[in-house]
């Protein structure tokens, strides 16, 4: 008996069940199914992968005797298999049984009733009626998320945000199984109501299946086939979240670029669809972009994703929709800040999600990204969320002064202070030094250290960078000035010819650079300094008159000056360096002193 089967019964292995209860038969596999499998498995589809298995089964039953084939028939056009849907390829299989006087074997009832009505001998094998599992078998009330790979034991996510815990259950989930699963999902995805197919491209396909969001990959994406199932497990609303009275107006009133922060897992998407609800029961007009549509918001709120794949179309789409606040769900790479940044700035209240470990972290996303002066206009409102609660609230304001730290009044410039909603307090500046964009964090009690240290730190990487020495020592003897010792071979490389590489390094940092040897050998011969203050004067007692004299607190070289006829150096406080001494005095640190290397 010769038989030539179409694409339906190769897929799910009804063919092959089928061959094994005959005995000396001849297989015709026509070039146009060959094709149809081929296109399949190229997109990536997981039929394609299932179907082309099916075949190597085939072919071993063949080198085994078991079984005849032979390949038959033309291989299709590119746009008969684009309209294999339409019936192309069918038909270009049917004539191949009726060619060869074969029986057409189908699992399509379609394709069985017009091979009937041609006079083609046709076997019609059913499908299996066995349902595969559904994904939702996987999740009970607390289950978060499910974590599925072939051959592996299947890994659930289990709790509230903030109180999450990885459980394993004790069996391993074949290929088989796993595939019959992802074929079911995909399935669903393209048939039931309020689920959709996402995105389906080479290896990775996204569906959201009712309320859960799916991911099946398998390779060349991934290494193996895994399905990855995220459901949410609360609903809450604006009021379940205890906000302050102060905190309610502002998102009500005040609040019109708002970044919502965390970690993975800690509730960013709860607290945002909450928000979405509260303002839209407020009159207001709220839109979301996401990709995957995922998150459980009312009828009310439509939910965009990207136009053909771009976000940046989805946003020019907006600004013709004219709605009062859009929330821009997991935000990510480049493009994404720059569309939100965009309709912030065409007057579009924004809502926007970020990964973050820290408040200040979701602000320096954007750093970078848009001009430095904008970002207060940008993000107004920073609201960080962890363990399912607001743990913090920032706010950003735009001013012009001298950054904290700093005190000579030429040094004022663009500032943007990031402030403590509740207290007030400034915990962070942001504002460019020399060429880099530098965030400060602000302590209670503003000191010079905070600015200096990071400063230093920025110009020993620059010196190691030239003279390729880690043996760096820096001191800021002043707001614009400092003192850098290298040891003495390293000298000539960091003046460079004619002094044209300090040069370039001080125009790069905005500061003028003194450079000596490093010393390590007078540190033994260092000695405490006896230090008093009086009438803004500090007074550092060495003993010695007329000697050149150097300074040091923790190591390192603060002061190089020359002792009186007395045996004392006198420094006002209202100098740079008599500033910075005073602060180290303050601070409980000794000075000590040696004689200066002649």
């Amino acid at each position: 008996m010769d038989y030539v089967p179409d694409t339906s019964v190769i897929i799910d292995g009804r063919f092959t069940s089928f061959l094994s209860r005959q005995s000396e038969c001849r297989v015709i596999l026509s070039e146009a199914m060959m094709s149809e499998v081929e296109h399949q498995a190229n997109e990536g589809k997981s039929i394609g992968f299932a179907a082309l298995e099916e075949l190597k089964k085939i072919r071993k039953m063949a080198d085994d005797g078991i079984i005849y084939v032979e390949i038959q028939g033309r291989r299709p056009a590119d746009w008969q298999i684009k309209r294999a849907k339409s019936g192309e390829i069918d038909e270009i299989i049917r004539m191949v049984a009726f060619e060869n006087d074969a029986t057409l074997v189908t699992g399509d009832q379609i394709q069985r009733d017009i091979a009937l009505i041609k006079g083609i001998r046709v076997e019609y094998i059913a499908p299996d009626t066995r349902e595969p599992k559904n994904i939702e078998e996987f999740f009970d009330e607390i289950t978060s998320s499910v974590h599925l790979k072939a051959e592996m034991e299947p890994v659930l996510k289990r709790g509230p945000p903030g109180e999450i815990k990885y459980e394993k259950l004790h069996y391993k989930i074949t290929r088989g199984d796993l595939e019959e699963i992802a074929n079911h999902i995909v399935k669903r995805g393209r048939n039931e109501d309020d689920s959709f197919i996402e995105m389906d491209a080479r290896g990775a396909t996204v569906i959201q299946l009712h309320n859960i969001r799916i991911v099946i990959t398998r390779p060349p994406f991934s290494d193996d086939l895994e399905i990855t199932a995220v459901r949410p497990i609360v609903k809450l609303s604006i009021d379940d979240y205890k906000l302050r009275p102060e905190l309610l107006e502002r998102l009500k009133n005040q609040a019109n670029g708002v970044l919502v922060a965390g970690g993975p897992g800690a509730g960013k998407s709860t607290f945002v669809q909450a928000l979405a609800e509260y303002l839209s029961s407020l009159g207001k007009v709220v839109k979301t972009m996401e990709r995957p549509r995922d998150l459980q918001v009312s009828k009310e709120i439509t939910q965009y994703t990207g136009l053909e794949g771009s976000m940046e179309k989805t946003g020019d789409i907006l600004l013709l929709v004219r709605e009062d606040y859009t929330v821009f769900d997991e935000m990510r790479v480049t493009n994404d800040f720059h569309v939100y940044s965009d309709l912030r700035l065409a007057g579009v209240g924004m809502i926007g999600v970020v990964h973050a470990t820290r408040g200040i972290d979701a602000i320096q996303r954007f750093i970078g990204r848009i001009e430095l002066g904008m970002i207060p206009q940008v993000v107004d409102t920073i609201i960080f969320i962890e363990r399912g609660a607001v743990a913090s609230v920032l706010v950003t304001q735009y001013s012009v002064k001298v950054p904290s730290g700093m005190q000579e009044e030429d040094l004022a410039r663009p500032v943007i202070e990031v402030r403590d909603f509740f207290s007030q307090a400034t915990v962070f500046e942001i504002y460019t030094f020399g060429e880099q964009i530098v965030v400060v964090p602000v302590q209670k009690s503003p000191e010079r250290g905070s600015f200096f240290k990071l400063a230093e730190d920025r110009i020993v990487q620059e010196i190691r960078r030239i003279t390729g020495s880690g043996r760096v020592v820096v001191k800021m003897v002043g707001e614009n000035r400092i003192l850098v010792q290298v040891d003495e071979a390293s000298i000539s490389r960091l003046i460079g010819k004619k002094g044209a590489t300090i040069s370039e390094l001080e125009k790069r940092l905005g500061v003028r650079i003194e450079v000596e040897p490093l010393e390590e050998s007078q540190e033994e011969q260092r000695q405490e300094a006896y230090t008093e203050i009086k009438n803004r004067i500090i007074y550092l007692t060495v003993g010695e008159p007329n000697m050149d004299v150097r300074f040091y607190v923790d190591n390192i070289l603060v002061l190089q000056a020359k002792s009186s006829n007395k045996g004392i150096v006198r420094i006002k406080i209202a100098s740079d360096t008599g500033a910075a001494l005073y602060n180290y005095i303050k601070e409980g640190k000794k000075i000590f002193f040696s004689p200066a290397r002649r």
